[in-house]
């Protein structure tokens, strides 16, 4: 008899769903492009010149839109994160280089990748697009159309499916709920946007105010730092101290928040194929341990190889627990990594507003335009490819030293062999402890004999002057050989160091694991760097505050010269036309400016030059 599990794989094998989502995908772009032109056509360009071609038919209509702002976009942070919350699943069949649309040569596949990464983006464009608009009515019902599209597709093809071949029950429920509940949240934001774009063209709410060029916690930072700072700092708790303290005046941007959401949820996706290849493996492992029972039943247990199958039987089961065991600690792990990142960049970012770059590579400190532009492009996407690939390493480390602590502790005690491992424990300990001891004993030795003493009572250490220079010579010489030996045991604990920091620190994105003066050749880091540098140019609340006083007196200024002319034009007195003022000024001007006369143009037949020479003269 098949277990419930196991006949649910076996159903689920011939289950054929009427959706393919690959296809669904391919015929999304209709409607894609149909908001996408709609949204295009209801926006205006600011600056319209007479064209001969066929655009001049539109008018100053059909300006190009934008999914968001991955600069300066402070508002809608969360609706943005969940909207790339709903890209996870067609990322991670993409990070699986599952789409194979076109059939071409090998060296050809970074064009077809391309070409799928367009695809899904041009598919999900409008989330973004319809979250963004100024015209909130119609990108509302827009907006909540498509999703309630892509919602009733994706509950179509789950029920319809709902198991799979290697978890078992519910398997595509695990793969899509997170895109679900994303859709879901979508669809509640774009209602709320309809209602609140209803009741303000209905004249019962006042309209909202456009994005500011100042954003409020922008400003309370320059007025933070125009304060005088406290004589006593308040006290922090232990969690402000040690893990995280909360800002009122820092918000991170909506690229940052987006693509942790995506993280978070690409990072659970990989978890659950991960684990899907486990089971796969685990039931041809125990195929293939059956087959090796049974050798070892047939040769009742004395042939010549039944020692070593039953240690890679063995092997083989201690290999499987130590993997799923290992699971927990490498995925927390990796969402620490997430956490700790926003933390890096709030720090570092405070940092560069500061004018502090002492924490950067010196080749860092000034980066090529050109390059940071690219960089801010290339983190998100790095970012997640480098959190999903840091996982299974981490997953594969971590599952290599549960090994070595099960082979060298947990079955010498089973197999009864404890004596014998507390004892090789202990031999180990001690020539560890003696190896240092010797080091350390030669520094103490140095601080004793071979320095000269401290020149003051305040000085924490002896200055660096030979003392017993002869005794020295000779300390020196004898050790030489021993050090030789000593520096072969240095050199294989500086390798095996590098491999476990390496490893365990290759999603850490915000710093390089590669040694100082190779820092350009770690990419990620350099997309870090130039990631931050874009951010700091266009969001320091400083340069931004400077910015917006400039475009506040501008405005001012020129809202005082219209009134200021309509006042003019109203009064009762003798008026003065606008050419006749323009032809005031330009006398004026060339009165002030003789030289500039000889460069002036003058139409034939019109004496304008000589007219002004003679006013000149």
């Amino acid at each position: 008899m098949l277990s419930s599990n196991a006949r649910t794989r076996q159903l689920n094998g011939t289950c054929a769903s009427s959706v393919d989502m690959e296809l669904f995908l391919h015929y999304s772009l209709i409607p894609s492009l149909f908001i996408i032109l709609v949204l295009s056509l209801l926006q205006r360009r600011e600056h319209h010149r007479q064209r001969d071609d066929a655009s001049y038919l539109l008018g100053n209509r059909f300006r190009m839109i934008i999914p968001l702002d991955f600069v300066g976009t402070f508002r809608n942070r969360w609706s943005y994160g969940v909207a790339f919350g709903a890209t996870a699943n067609k990322v991670m069949f993409l990070f699986s280089e599952g789409y194979q649309p076109l059939q071409v040569p090998q060296w050809a596949q970074a064009f077809v990748l391309l070409i799928g990464g367009i695809e899904v983006g041009l598919s999900h464009f409008p989330f973004f697009a319809c979250l963004s608009s100024e015209f909130r009515l119609v990108s509302s019902i827009l907006g909540f159309s498509y999703s309630l599209i892509w919602f009733a597709v994706t509950i179509l093809h789950i029920t319809q499916c709902p198991h799979g071949q290697f978890v078992g029950k519910y398997e595509t429920v695990m793969f899509y709920w997170p895109s679900l509940l994303c859709l879901a949240f979508l669809l509640g934001r774009f209602l709320y946007m309809f209602v609140k774009s209803l009741r303000v063209h209905l004249g019962w709410e006042l309209q909202m105010e456009e994005k500011p060029f100042l954003e409020v916690h922008q400003a309370e930072h320059v007025k933070q730092l125009l304060r005088k700072c406290p004589l006593q700092e308040r006290e922090k708790s232990w969690f402000q101290t040690r893990i995280y303290e909360w800002d009122p005046y820092f918000q991170f941007p909506s690229r940052m928040i987006g693509t942790t959401v995506l993280a978070f949820i690409c990072l659970y996706l990989f978890i659950v194929i991960e684990f899907c290849m486990f089971v796969y493996v685990r039931d041809e492992l125990d195929v293939f341990e059956g087959e090796l029972e049974s050798y070892v039943a047939s040769m009742n247990q004395t042939g010549t190889l039944t020692p070593v199958l039953l240690q890679v039987k063995e092997l083989i089961n201690v290999t499987k627990g130590v993997w799923v065991v290992t699971i927990l600690p490498a995925s927390l792990t990796c969402v620490s990594y997430l956490f700790h990142i926003l933390a890096c960049y709030r720090k570092q970012m405070k940092r560069l507003w500061a004018g502090d770059k002492h924490f950067l590579p010196l080749k860092f400190h000034n980066p090529s335009s050109s390059e940071s532009v690219v960089a801010i492009a290339r983190y998100s996407g790095w970012q997640i490819a480098y959190i999903l690939w840091g996982y299974l390493i981490i997953h594969v480390m971590q599952s290599l030293c549960g090994l070595v602590i099960m082979y060298s502790l947990v079955l010498p005690v089973i197999h009864s062999q404890a004596l014998e491992m507390l004892r090789g424990l202990g031999i180990g300990i001690l020539t560890i402890s003696i190896v240092l001891g010797l080091m350390v004993l030669q520094v103490w030795i140095a601080a004793s004999f071979f320095l000269q003493p401290k020149m003051g009572t305040a000085d924490k250490q002896k200055p660096l002057a030979l003392n017993n220079r002869r005794a020295f010579h000779n300390f020196n010489y004898f050790l030489f050989f021993y050090n030789v030996l000593l520096g072969l045991g240095a050199c294989l604990s500086r390798l095996l160091i590098s491999c476990i920091l390496g490893t365990w620190l290759i999603a850490r994105i915000d710093r390089t694991i590669l040694q100082s003066g190779c820092e350009r050749a770690d990419m990620g880091f350099s997309a870090w760097i130039g990631m931050l540098y874009v951010d700091h140019y266009h969001t320091n609340p400083v340069l931004v505050s400077f910015c917006h006083i400039l475009i506040t007196g501008h405005r001012e200024r020129r809202l005082q010269q219209a009134v200021k002319d309509w006042y003019l034009n109203q009064s009762a007195g003798p008026r003065t036309s606008v050419r006749s003022r323009t032809r005031w000024h330009l006398l004026q001007t060339l009165i002030n400016n003789p030289g500039l006369v000889t460069l002036r143009k003058s139409r034939p037949g019109h004496g304008s030059q000589d007219f002004t020479q003679i006013l000149l003269t």
